[in-house]
């Protein structure tokens, strides 16, 4: 026989529960209206929430937020499980910078130097975010050298219909990089005006459709694209990827100077290739050294957001344009997905830093 919950209890849950933070808003969920039934069925307390795909990858983190709040609204509570439900919530994106791209949040990925596994670092980020449920699109910005086609295997030349570009998709994901348009053998000798104009192109001109997350993979170094991104679209955020050695270090806190010199918010620094783990023995072996992104995001005081270690299948299905495949492997998922988590809490801890009369959608 299921009890049933008094009205002052539920209503104590509902507030406790409504304080809690939307990640993509900013605002309490109480204010949104994202808190749906509260109600104890078969003897468990069932609390449901209304998230939008946004958020989708923090559901976790979201669930285990209404738990703690439900167990401090009502101590009485503490032996009965919980199950909060997430059901999914339409929240159009707002038209975003002098374009009108239909994004929820742009975010950079950037490095001081080449050779540092930024565009990996990219794309594994984009594939993560869309596996766990987000709306993801990815932007190949690294003119020079565009490296996100060759890993993930894509080809072909993006079709013009009603004046824009429709991307070539990867998955539900739509990519879009200069590699489509040259022959891979073929140099781009480009100045900053035409660099300016393709940057400009690939933002106003290509069909993204409706997204939450846009990833950019940038050139290396610190040229002009930062300048130019932020000229364009406002930017929720850049991540800088880094080696563990002093030489790589050295070119990545240039990178963070970039950003924070272009007025772009810097979500933090990854440490790539940190370490390798002989399969055969499991002996560690730290061939470019270890730590060296956290210490320095300590001392710039800016987030570290993770490590991805030496891993030969990463680098044998990247060569071979099946980076997704390489993701399956949980040495490499587990590496990016805390990546992504740290990066979305940066976003929800920016989201909830915006003034209270900041603009939202009409749900």
């Amino acid at each position: 026989m299921n009890m049933t919950l008094e009205p002052a209890t539920e209503q104590k849950i509902r507030e406790e529960v409504g304080r809690l933070r939307d990640p993509e808003t900013g605002r309490n969920l109480s204010k949104t209206n994202q808190v749906g039934t509260v109600r104890v069925v078969n003897d468990r307390l069932v609390v449901t929430l209304h998230i939008t795909t946004y958020s989708w990858p923090l559901r976790s983190h979201i669930m285990t937020q209404t738990e703690e709040a439900v167990r401090l609204a009502s101590p009485d509570l503490v032996s009965m499980p919980i199950d909060v439900q997430i059901e999914p919530l339409d929240r159009p994106p707002v038209p975003l910078g002098q374009f009108g791209l239909s994004v929820k949040s742009i975010i950079a990925v950037g490095s001081g130097k080449g050779g540092v596994g930024k565009s990996t670092i990219a794309t594994s980020i984009a594939l993560r975010l869309q596996a766990a449920g987000a709306k993801v699109g990815l932007m190949d910005a690294d003119v020079y050298g565009p490296s996100v086609p060759h890993l993930l295997g894509l080809s072909g030349r993006p079709e013009v219909i009603n004046a824009k570009i429709q991307p070539i998709y990867f998955q539900d994901i739509p990519v879009m990089s200069m590699g489509f348009l040259v022959e891979a053998n073929q140099a781009v000798i480009w100045r900053g005006p035409m660099l300016h104009g393709s940057i400009a192109q690939f933002l106003r001109d290509t069909y993204w459709g409706a997204l939450d997350y846009l990833i950019v993979d940038m050139p290396p170094g610190t040229g002009d694209v930062a300048l130019t991104l932020s000229q364009l679209v406002p930017l929720a955020g850049a991540v800088v990827v880094c080696t563990p050695q002093q030489v790589a270090l050295l070119d990545a806190v240039k990178a963070v100077a970039m950003f924070q010199k272009t007025k772009i918010p810097v979500l933090g620094m990854v440490e790539n290739m940190s370490g390798f783990v002989c399969t055969a023995c499991g002996q560690r072996y730290d061939i470019f050294g270890r730590g060296g992104a956290r210490e320095k995001a300590e001392e710039l005081s800016i987030p570290f957001l993770g490590e991805v270690p030496l891993n030969i299948q990463l680098r044998e299905d990247s060569d071979s344009g099946n980076l997704a495949t390489a993701l399956e492997n949980p040495i490499c998922s587990t590496a990016i997905d805390k990546i992504v988590q740290s990066i979305l809490l940066q976003l929800s801890q920016q989201a909830a830093s915006k003034p209270a009369g900041a603009a939202l959608p009409v749900l």
